[in-house]
């Protein structure tokens, strides 16, 4: 404490001034990063949010007392915060980013609303429930659809309803499976819809997941990235990984086609009905002639002669039918015409050779083997025209470029880098200010009083002082007052340096070394002078 008072005493005004403003400026720095460490960590709450749904949120957090930060279109809460603010803000319905669903019907009463605006509303809340739906995917950050109704026009024919959707990704574009599972949801969720009805656009207004050719050709392209999997693991199991590249194409067809096919046949009937009539007939008759008598009862034609008849008939009628038997055969795009396959297989090194970048291709028994395996696996058909080429060849080794990616420290941490900036650049400030500032100038030590000088100022002859001048008379070298300073404190000619043996005849030589070995009090001494000349 009384060296700092020591040196505080001995500053000008100016310097004075330097310090206490760089001390306050540490002061600022220390108060600066006590701050920033006290303060919160932010983490993300909600970004991509359109305008409305984003002043929604805002509104919500400044009524709650929540401190929370905008930057750009995200906005920032206190981490530990988040969580617990999501589920809040999801009971209310914030954020409303896909835009009212079935919600808007409870403003509906049933004395001012006309079937026209039920209609219109309750489209509007099926369009708004759907696109909430799609923005529950990670993969979409914002969703608008759109649903094309004929109503329910009695001078209209029945039209079938349309959809388009329009997508905005998050991160990598949206791919052509994920743009087909929009298209199934949106058809299967308005009835009579179709999925070859629903277009998807995305933020660049390309047409995504197609549902014709663009479809089976997407099939068949990962019908042959399966195959190709399949087969690239069967093979490097046996020759190892990075020693084996397979390529397969599939053909595929790609038009509808409906055969029927209609047979008849002639060997083999069927009865289809039987008809069976069967018929009965009598009949009676008298001989001799006619007369009245005869007629009578009783008469005498009575007793006369006569015969009588009975016939009987069947007949059967059977309806018969010849064999017929109708096929239709519907083929749909994506059935396989023909399959090739490609694999291409790191040699082996020569047996017996002394040298092991001599390569040879595989045994053909080796190959044989591996050729029926991959016809098991991809399901060859020789009358369909598949084909499978395998050969054995070298394979020049690849080095990878570059090195493999990785998260970095900052990711890892879950830190803001923002705020490191900040804390670091402060504490650079602090420490260039302590380093260069401060700590020279509480660092110097203090002022030594001027040394007491031979002159005519009356000093007493038993004080010893240095006069800087070199007496070559002197026992050691430093003149007689030496050697009387000597004589007074023997303690104290023993500080006195020794001199080299080399320069004992030289002055300078000897005036050199002292100042060598005896540095900082050549430098007080030096010191001292120039403050006295200040102060004359």
């Amino acid at each position: 404490m009384q060296q700092i008072r020591t040196v505080w005493a001995g500053l000008d005004t100016r310097k004075r001034v330097i310090i206490g403003l760089a001390g306050l400026a540490v002061i600022a720095g220390l108060l600066v990063l006590s701050r920033l460490a006290a303060a919160p960590s932010m983490k993300l709450l909600y970004a991509g949010l359109e305008s409305g749904a984003a002043g929604d949120v805002v509104r919500s957090l400044e009524q709650r007392g929540v401190m929370f930060e905008v930057r750009g279109g995200s906005i920032y809460v206190p981490a530990g915060a988040r969580d617990e603010l999501r589920l809040t803000l999801a009971s209310e319905g914030l954020p409303t980013n896909g835009g009212k669903g079935y919600e808007l019907l409870d403003s509906l009463n049933g004395f001012g609303t006309t079937s026209q605006m039920f209609d219109a509303a309750y489209w509007r809340a099926k369009e708004g429930e759907l696109a909430r739906t799609i923005l529950a995917s990670r993969h979409i950050a914002q969703a608008r659809v759109h649903i094309a109704h004929d109503g329910s026009s009695p001078f209209q024919r029945s039209v079938a309803p349309t959809a388009s959707v329009s997508v905005v990704a998050a991160g990598a574009p949206v791919t052509p499976d994920q743009a087909n599972a929009i298209r199934f949801l949106v058809a299967s969720a308005v009835a009579g819809m179709s999925v070859e009805n629903v277009a998807v656009i995305d933020a660049n207004g390309s047409l995504l997941g197609q549902p014709d050719n663009a479809a089976s050709a997407g099939s068949a392209e990962d019908r042959a990235q399966q195959l190709r999997e399949r087969v690239l693991r069967l093979v490097e199991a046996r020759v190892g990984p990075g020693n084996a590249v397979v390529e397969v194409s599939v053909d595929t067809v790609t038009e509808t086609r409906s055969i029927r096919e209609r047979r008849l046949d002639p060997e083999s009937r069927i009865a289809i009905s039987t008809d069976v009539e069967e018929r009965a007939d009598s009949s009676s008759g008298q001989s001799g002639s006619v007369t009245v008598a005869s007629n009578l009862p009783d008469g005498d034609g009575a007793a006369g002669g006569g015969s009588s008849a009975q016939t009987s008939s069947t007949r059967e009628r059977v309806n018969y039918e010849m064999s017929e038997t109708e096929l239709e055969i519907r083929q749909v795009p994506g059935a396989v015409r023909r399959l090739t396959v490609a694999v291409l297989l790191n040699g082996i090194a020569a047996p017996g050779s002394a040298d092991p970048a001599e390569i040879v291709s595989r045994p053909e028994q080796e190959l044989a083997a591996l050729r029926e395996l991959v016809a098991s696996a991809v399901g060859f058909d020789a009358e369909r025209g598949d084909v499978i080429t395998l050969k054995s060849m070298d394979l020049p080794a690849q080095q990878p470029l570059g090195v493999s990616a990785d998260t970095s420290l900052l990711a890892r941490l879950d830190l803001d880098a923002m705020s490191l900036i900040q804390i670091a650049a402060l504490a650079l400030v602090t420490l260039l200010l302590g380093l260069f500032v401060i700590r020279p100038l509480l660092l110097r030590p203090a002022a030594l009083p001027a040394p007491k000088l031979h002159g005519p100022s009356g000093i007493p002859a038993d004080v010893p002082v240095l006069t800087g001048e070199i007496d070559e008379d002197g026992p050691d070298g430093f003149g007689a007052d030496a050697g009387s300073a000597g004589a007074g404190d023997p303690g104290r000619k023993a500080e006195l340096p020794a001199l080299a043996a080399s320069g004992a005849g030289d002055p300078v030589a000897r005036l050199r070394a002292m100042i060598g070995e005896r540095q900082e009090e050549t430098v007080e001494i030096l010191r001292s002078w120039l403050e006295e000349g200040e102060e004359a």
